[in-house]
Formats: C-alpha cells, sequence, structure tokens
C-alpha cells in the first residue's frame, strides 16, 4: 500500500514506472543492452545503478539500487530462522550483483545469473512497474502461456484487489 493509503493509484509524483515487453539480445560476454527509453528512466531514477537479481520462476529481476535496498531492509526484517525467509533471502540477496550501466547502457550479467535463469541469445525484457522481468525468449514464451490460461476469478474475492476491474 502506498503512503497516500491508494493501492493501485497513481505513483508519487516524480517515480517513474517501467513497463511494455522487448525482446533483446545478450552479446557473447553476457551483456545486456538495455533500451535508450529505459536507459533515460534509469539514469533518472539511480544514475544508471542497478541490482539484478534472481526471481523463483527462474527469471531475474533488474531492480533500480534504491529501490533494492528498501526490498532488501523488508527482507532482513523477516524472521531470521524461518526456513521460507532463508530461502527467499538467498535467492534475492545470494543472487544480488550490483551494477552500472556503460557509455552504451550495457550491464553484464554474471555466469551464474545466465545459468540460474537459462539465458541464452535472446532474452525477453519486461517492465514490471518498479522493477524488469528478465527472461529467456523460451521461457517467457511458455509463462506468458501459463499467465493467460489462469482464472483471475480467485482475486475478485481479495480485499487488495477489490478496486482492479480489468
Amino acid at each position: 500500500m502506498g503512503e497516500s493509503g491508494e493501492i493501485w493509484g497513481r505513483p508519487p509524483w516524480g517515480t517513474v514506472v517501467f513497463t511494455g515487453t522487448q525482446v533483446l539480445s545478450l552479446d557473447d560476454k553476457g551483456r545486456l543492452a538495455i533500451p535508450a527509453r529505459q536507459r533515460e528512466r534509469l539514469a533518472k531514477v539511480c544514475d544508471s545503478r542497478l541490482v539484478i537479481t534472481a526471481d523463483p520462476q527462474r527469471c531475474l529481476l533488474v531492480y533500480p539500487e534504491p529501490t533494492f535496498d528498501e526490498l532488501a531492509r523488508k527482507l532482513n526484517a523477516l524472521p531470521a530462522f524461518a526456513k521460507e525467509t532463508r530461502a527467499l533471502q538467498r535467492l534475492l540477496i545470494g543472487y544480488a550483483n550490483e551494477v552500472e550501466m556503460d557509455g552504451q547502457g550495457r550491464v553484464l550479467l554474471t555466469p551464474a545469473q545466465r545459468d540460474y535463469a537459462r539465458l541464452d541469445k535472446r532474452v525477453v525484457l519486461v517492465g514490471q512497474y518498479n522493477r524488469f522481468e528478465l527472461w529467456d525468449e523460451a521461457a517467457w514464451q511458455q509463462t506468458l502461456a501459463e499467465s493467460e490460461a489462469v482464472s483471475l476469478e480467485a482475486l475478485s474475492g481479495h480485499p487488495d484487489t477489490a478496486l482492479i476491474r480489468l
């Protein structure tokens, strides 16, 4: 829930929102060239400093550094000895890699990150409001097909989604 109390309302003034889906290619060194439109937004919100980490769904998450720092603080506040907390911390913090875009707007993905997300040459960058997801293209197509088959009926009774009308 945002500071204004709105759950799905507009972001605070000046907040940069990441949307859209773009098919891209990794170069031979495992670098991703961030699209120009997104590069400009990232320069504005985080001075081009990013954190790339793993997602439980076998994709990578690309966060502006301040957004990841907030997430890491929240993760650290969870019960330290809970098995679920430790599993999530191992993924999100254990795979986290701080990067800065180079002069051409590229970021280097570590070999461990590329292996975890099974990234090959063709990848898909998906805007998710305050972060991006980075998928292997084939895995993205499969995930998208699965998402289309999901019934949104279960969300209709949830109090946080009562404001959403699709």
